[in-house]
């Protein structure tokens, strides 16, 4: 037995959110049966229509992609900028598992799973992301402790993180670093670098938790394997 709305949502034609919405509708059937209640299981095998059409469960899929640069991560644009659908056709209703700026690149995992997708994104995971930071600066030694202490950002303190310089250009006054963080809040890494008054001329996320993209071209895309979805799981648990 299986809540109706998760099995209309597993099937990849529409959200959980809109699926409540159809079934309170009455636009759903289970075995002949219009179905408004949201409470409703429905047992393995039933034959479930939507609008009067069957629904199929979807397989489940898990790619990783290395998010090229000036790349929206959205499934569309009304404005008709490159967005990372532009880099992938599978038949699965995939989406991108959390999101990487406009001008940001590297590690992104794309899914039609939500379940896996909350888990790797939810705040209590802790799930390790490690970036290359391009900075217009160039951070002392204590800015540097400052960063793994962790910071006062106007969303809360930031939780304790690595970083170590890989290379400084005293003359330009500039510097790349490597930062890894337990956290994914919206523009962190440029906000935590933007504390001490520098600004990131480019971001590239190099790791996410066990996963890098090496083998991987800016645009190209990979099918996850499955030792490697089940990894990433692993990570994301123990990090609760």
């Amino acid at each position: 037995m299986e809540r109706l709305q998760k099995i209309i949502a597993a099937s990849g034609i529409t959200s959980r959110r809109k699926a409540e919405e159809l079934i309170v509708q009455g636009r759903v059937k289970v075995d002949g049966e219009i179905i408004t209640q949201l409470g409703y299981q429905a047992k393995k095998g039933a034959v479930i229509l939507v609008d009067g059409k069957q629904i199929n469960k979807e397989n489940k899929v898990y790619y990783v992609m290395n998010k090229p640069k000036n790349t929206l991560c959205t499934l569309h644009d009304e404005h008709d900028r490159p967005t990372i659908m532009d880099f992938i056709n599978v038949e699965e209703r995939i989406f991108p598992v959390g999101r990487l700026d406009f001008d940001t690149t590297g590690v992104l995992i794309l899914t039609n799973d939500g379940e896996f997708a909350n888990e790797i994104i939810h705040p209590s995971s802790h799930l390790e992301k490690t970036y290359e930071v391009s900075i217009n600066g160039i951070l002392t030694g204590e800015n540097l402790k400052m960063l793994e202490k962790g910071i006062l950002l106007e969303d809360g303190i930031t939780l304790p993180a690595r970083a170590n310089t890989i290379a400084k250009n005293i003359e330009k006054g500039s510097m790349l670093l490597e930062l890894t963080i337990q956290e994914g809040r919206n523009r962190q890494v440029k906000r935590m670098i933007e504390y001490f008054g520098f600004e990131v001329k480019r971001l590239n996320r190099k790791r996410l938790g066990s996963l890098m993209v090496n083998d991987l071209k800016p645009g190209q895309v990979r099918l996850l394997k499955p030792f490697e979805v089940k990894q990433l799981r692993q990570l994301a648990k123990e990090g609760k």
